[in-house]
């Protein structure tokens, strides 16, 4: 890696004050355990992984029934170990053997066993059904049916507001209810424990209780992202083997509409073991009145015949398989009671999160009772301060590990999630700001994606053109003039790269805003008040994005919570807090719990300001079970390169001061010129200069070099395209021609990154795109790039956000 990592020596931009401090969850944890700093925290909490889980388990208030005997026993192997044991004179000696691929997973009353009873050399068996291994838990138990008390039945559970206005509250009584009605129409189905069951819905309330209701009577659920194509959610469904699936008749998205029914109907035609189909009509909240009470939907007669007709129009849109009709607030008539929980054990399977699917077959992720939600409930409450009450909202779907760690975490700590379904800048570029201060959120969850596109709509206002018609204003949206006289060095003499200023010193030397006349960006239409702190995953920050949120948005006084792991770790490996101070883009620490290292390829300790991959030493609560019905993967995946070590694939720095900076995936790491690099070190240069809003970094073969960097940037909105630029969907997108007609910003790009990394490690070519390629988080897919820039199969696309960028790629290089 770059010896001289670009996100060095940054300075403290956060310092939690004592009243902060006194009140956060987290001190109140370090009450709870009798240590006073958090570094005493830090070492008791990998000191002694199991009594730190009991005290974690203790603070939430998680209860089972039985008790387990032994919270975890690595004795037979890091790799899987066994959870929550129960006395021998307890268990149950019965196997139960893993079905055929693609079968179903309900066992018989006779095909019950525990992980106890299971040799090491079997376990992969844990990996495809467990069922009653241990102790007893069912995880809604403590979602809903605790909060059933005088002061917490009617606080608010669920708020939730779509892209076009209409809104629904639900209150922890409420909440339950809905659970309970969804459940006996699981159980009409003939759906039951063990049972897969697919979730394609958009962020709705439908969503959270369908999730529960899976939960309550012992399936698993396995979510896919709401806007998944055809081969992305049958691929899946298939995979697990799903009896069923809850989608929805469509969701709008900047006004137009996605019609998932069409998807749904067409992935289910490949899945043979899908017996059912339960449907919700999206359009239901918003054709009524804003927060109108449920019984007043469910009392509607007009609306009980409307789903008759409905549902014998879905049957034959079906194929003749069994099709319900369930939305929020409908009244249900059943056989079944879904009041009372299955009976399921921590260890039974709870959900089955798949990763992307972009570079080789996708990974299910096979997480339990005990392990997702509690992690999830962890770090909510000791990293972004959640506890009873909060109102935390997270800008997500339910495909991605976001959306369950939102439902689980905030109803296990009592809090108020906030849902908003909809794209965050539409109808109008402040709609998310609106949505925050309405609904007064109090913790803000975002991506560095997400904040780079909303900060494109603070500069609407003219600004010193560019040479060549393209404006000056900044990769920040804003209009930072600082930026634009370091522009007007730059072209003037390109060659000479002292008057380029290096990242460190913009750093240094932050660029003013320059306010004009009385327009207001649109964060400052809004009494954003109610908001403590902004949360952060998904991707790398760049500088620039993150000090317009902490500047502008947060006027200095918010802490941005960067939090970093996984789908397999359910949650974090880094995480900020409100007990730390906190420097751009950086991690001040470890999570509690997460015994966290960064190593080099031998497997030892690197020194501070060195780069490495970055590991985990012991297992933890929220440690994935492993890949569905893929053992082996799993353990070559993770256990593979050093021994008892989790490998998690990032390249990892930790600064003198203990900040953690995370750099990329390790195997998106370039070796160029015999040094090597990490895209997001050249990146954060490239987004640095004002026209740049996006960048990504490939390797490609080069015989002189041995890697030469290819980049692809995306220009902001203030970029002028000639009139004959081609369009789509309405906008306008770059062309290729952009190359030639701003060959001078290729190579002031060039120029910027040669002055902080050095000639060498310049990218050979720029290309400048409309977008680049990204998962439904925001990832962006560096690797698919590479293939679509080498003319080779970028592999199934349908999973991404905007599979378009790959053809818009591929069109380039065939021109």
């Amino acid at each position: 890696m770059h010896d001289t990592n670009l996100l060095e020596d940054q300075p403290i931009a956060w310092t939690p004050t004592p009243e902060i401090i006194e009140r956060s969850q987290l001190a109140k944890f370090m009450r709870q355990v009798g240590v006073s700093t958090w570094e005493e925290l830090y070492e008791f909490s990998i000191r002694d992984v199991e009594k730190f889980t009991e005290e974690v388990l203790k603070f939430l208030n998680i209860k089972f029934d039985p008790r387990y005997e032994k919270l975890m026993d690595i004795s037979q192997g890091v790799e899987f170990p066994v959870w929550f044991s129960l006395p021998p004179e307890r268990r149950e000696n019965k196997l139960v053997p893993p079905p055929a691929s693609g079968g179903s997973t309900q066992p018989s009353d006779a095909d019950q066993r525990t992980s106890a009873s299971v040799p090491i050399s079997d376990r992969s068996l844990l990996l495809t059904r467990d069922v009653s291994p241990t102790a007893g838990l069912n995880i809604t138990t403590m979602c809903l049916d605790r909060w059933q008390t005088d002061d917490m039945k009617d606080e608010p559970a669920l708020i939730w507001e779509g892209e076009e206005g209409g809104s629904l509250t639900l209150t922890y009584s409420e909440l339950l209810r809905e659970v309970t009605n969804c459940a006996d129409k699981l159980c009409d189905l003939g759906i039951g424990q063990g049972n897969a069951v697919g979730i394609h819905l958009p962020m709705i309330p439908e969503t959270v209780v369908s999730l529960l209701a899976i939960n309550r009577i012992g399936a698993i659920a396995v979510p896919v992202f709401s806007g998944y194509g055809i081969d992305a959610v049958s691929s899946r469904m298939e995979a697990v083997g799903a009896k069923a699936i809850f989608t929805a008749d469509g969701f709008p998205r900047r006004g137009k509409p996605f019609d998932m029914l069409t998807v749904a109907a067409r992935a289910v035609a490949n899945v043979s073991t899908i017996e059912s189909i339960i449907i919700t009509e999206r359009n239901a909240h918003v054709a009524t009145e804003a927060a109108i009470h449920l019984d007043h939907i469910a009392a509607r007669e007009d609306r009980r015949q409307d789903a008759r007709r409905y549902e014998h129009l879905r049957s034959d849109l079906f194929a003749g398989r069994k099709v319900a009709l369930w939305s929020v607030g409908r009244e249900t008539i059943s056989t079944c009671d879904g009041s009372a929980p299955a009976k399921t054990s921590p260890e039974d399977p709870l959900i089955i999160l798949y990763t992307s699917g972009t570079t080789g077959k996708p990974k299910g992720i096979a997480h339990t009772h005990a392990s997702f939600p509690i992690k999830a409930a962890q770090d909510m409450a000791f990293g972004v301060d959640v506890g009873k009450g909060t109102r935390i909202s997270w800008y997500t779907d339910i495909g991605w590990m976001m959306g369950p760690w939102l439902i689980y975490g905030a109803l296990i700590n009592g809090a108020t999630m906030c849902i908003y379904d909809g794209a965050a800048d539409y109808p109008t570029p402040d709609r998310m700001w609106e949505f925050v201060a309405k609904h007064k959120v109090e913790i803000l969850g975002i991506s560095p994606t997400l904040i780079r596109a909303l900060t494109a709509h603070e500069d609407k206002q003219s600004s010193p053109p560019y040479e060549g018609g393209v404006s000056a204003s900044s990769a920040d949206g804003v209009v930072l003039s600082d930026k634009a006289k370091i522009q007007q060095e730059a072209k003037s003499s390109v060659d000479d790269e002292r008057t380029i200023p290096s990242a460190r010193e913009e750093r240094e030397h932050p660029p003013l805003l320059r306010k004009e006349g009385s327009w207001k960006a649109p964060f400052e239409r809004h009494d954003l008040s109610s908001l403590r702190a902004f949360a952060s995953t998904g991707e790398p920050w760049n500088p620039a994005p993150w000090w317009w949120l902490f500047e502008k948005v947060g006027n200095s006084k918010l802490p941005i919570i960067n939090y970093s792991g996984g789908t397999e770790i359910s949650g974090g490996i880094l995480m900020g807090n409100m007990l730390l101070p906190q420097k751009p883009c950086s991690f001040p620490a470890p999570c509690p719990g997460m015994d966290v290292d960064i190593f080099d390829e031998n497997g030892n300790p690197v020194e501070p300001g060195k780069v490495g991959e970055l590991v985990i030493k012991q297992p933890w609560i929220g440690m994935a079970r492993g890949f569905w019905q893929a053992r082996e993967r799993y353990l070559e995946t993770y256990w593979s390169r050093f021994k008892n070590i989790w490998v998690h694939g990032d390249w990892a720095m930790r600064d003198e001061d203990g900040h953690y900076f995370i750099l990329g995936r390790s195997d998106d790491t370039l070796k160029v010129a015999g040094k090597r690099v990490g895209p997001a070190e050249v990146e954060s240069l490239l987004v640095a200069h004002p026209l740049v809003t996006e960048a990504a970094v490939i390797g490609v073969p080069d015989e002189a070099k041995g890697t030469a960097m290819v980049a692809f940037c995306v220009l902001g909105p203030q970029a002028s395209l000639s009139a004959s630029s081609p369009k789509r969907d309405d906008t306008l997108v770059y062309d290729s021609s952009l190359v030639t007609r701003h060959s001078s910003l290729e190579t002031e790009l060039k120029a910027l990154v040669s002055k902080d990394m050095g000639k060498p490690l310049a990218p050979s070519k720029i290309l400048f795109v409309s977008a680049l390629p990204k998962t439904r988080n925001a990832k962006v897919m560096r690797r698919v790039i590479r293939f679509a820039y080498l003319g080779e199969d970028p592999g199934d696309v349908s999973a991404l956000e905007n599979p378009g960028a790959v053809e818009e790629i591929q069109g380039l290089i065939k021109r």
